[in-house]
């Protein structure tokens, strides 16, 4: 009996890491759209900010020109320029590897037999 109980315990520990990387792919496939969706999300809203910012403080500071103004609002610029990049390279990643995990997700459960 003790040597059925350890072959069960055995096999059991083989298939832990498989069964992990299984539940792992299977929730990076449920939230892949929402990582995409997010990315986008942060580009439309940053560009909706950038443009509703850029006119009036600049209307603003052209009526009273000031140094520390200008370096403000270049500061906040190239803020929100980065952000926007960085979300169009969040959601090219996203686009690049949804169709890999996929791939990844249906060869796993190929080798798990379901």
């Amino acid at each position: 009996m003790k040597e059925d109980e350890r072959e069960m315990s055995e096999r059991e520990n083989r298939d832990l890491p498989i069964k992990g990387i299984h539940d792992f792919l299977t929730e990076i496939d449920q939230e892949w759209s929402r990582f995409k969706a997010g990315s986008l999300l942060g580009i439309l809203t940053t560009c909706l900010l950038m443009i509703m910012f850029i006119p009036r403080y600049f209307l603003l500071t052209m009526r009273q020109p000031g140094y520390i103004d200008t370096l403000i609002a270049i500061g906040i610029i190239a803020a929100l320029v980065s952000t926007i990049y960085l979300s169009y390279r969040q959601y090219r990643f996203y686009g690049r590897w949804e169709k890999r995990i996929e791939l990844l997700i249906h060869l796993e459960k190929e080798l798990m037999g379901e």
